[in-house]
């Protein structure tokens, strides 16, 4: 089988929300249901038999810490740990920047999955996998979330009766749908080459939703609605809800 599809794992932000917790110590790499949340994904990948290589960038203060955790797992999946070089919150380069670091870096010329190695998710990811062959498109996965205040935190899509993108706006003051972006994306090669110009026009090299609201209005991209359960780590409430709810894949 043709193995045309890179996976990066977004993996260097400094989680300052969870401090002390995280201050030393990598947030994809905390424990939810008996095993670090970043290996509950690494386990929704195995099934994807296209995937070439997977590509986790972190920082230099967590590096060790993710070489540790590749070197006890226990997967087929080609893994490589990318270090950004960064020390300190006030020198990210941001999720956006950290993609184009692997890119550029590993000279990857294919179409890319990009999923933030903070989110833990209960669903199968082969039906969304199905679909961004079937389609040839661009395709992320929408999340319905409880409240529109939850909403204020992420990218909120508007999706046509085709499922397509006409509306993202990250971060939005005023939220007009529950329905946002998870960071699962699945984009085309001639779409994820465009982040080097995104970030030349001096945009946010940051959430990588921002670089989706750039994007949906130059190319076309498909919305997938997953359910089960979803979790976005980002407090230590989240944590804990996490912890009480969530059951491992494979318990």
């Amino acid at each position: 089988m043709k193995k045309d599809i890179d996976v990066i794992l977004l993996a260097a932000g400094y989680s300052t929300r969870l401090y002390p917790l995280t201050k030393n110590f990598p947030k994809p790499l905390l424990e939810v249901g008996g095993k670090p949340v970043i290996t509950n994904i690494v386990e929704k990948l195995e099934p994807i038999k296209e995937i070439n290589k997977v590509y986790v960038v972190t920082n230099n203060r967590y590096c060790n810490h993710f070489v540790r955790w590749k070197d006890n797992l226990k997967t087929k999946l080609d893994i490589k740990i990318i270090n950004d070089g960064t020390l300190h919150e006030e020198d990210k380069l941001g999720a956006i920047g950290d993609i184009n670091l692997v890119l550029s870096s590993e000279n990857i010329n294919s179409d890319v999955l990009i999923i933030a190695g903070d989110n833990l998710f209960s669903s199968s990811l082969n039906p969304v996998y199905d679909y961004f062959k079937e389609k040839n498109e661009n395709v992320i996965v929408i999340v319905e979330l409880p409240t529109l205040e939850q909403a204020k935190k992420h990218g909120v899509v508007d999706l046509d009766r085709d499922s397509k993108i006409i509306s993202l706006i990250e971060k939005p003051e005023n939220p007009k749908s529950k329905l946002i972006a998870h960071v699962v994306y699945l984009l085309k090669k001639k779409s994820i080459n465009k982040i080097k110009l995104y970030l030349n026009e001096g945009n946010n090299p940051d959430a990588p939703g921002y670089f989706l609201q750039w994007l949906y209005k130059k190319d076309t991209i498909y919305g997938v609605k997953i359910g089960g359960k979803y979790f976005d780590i980002g407090t230590p409430e989240t944590l804990e809800k996490a912890r009480k709810e969530f059951i491992s894949s494979s318990s």
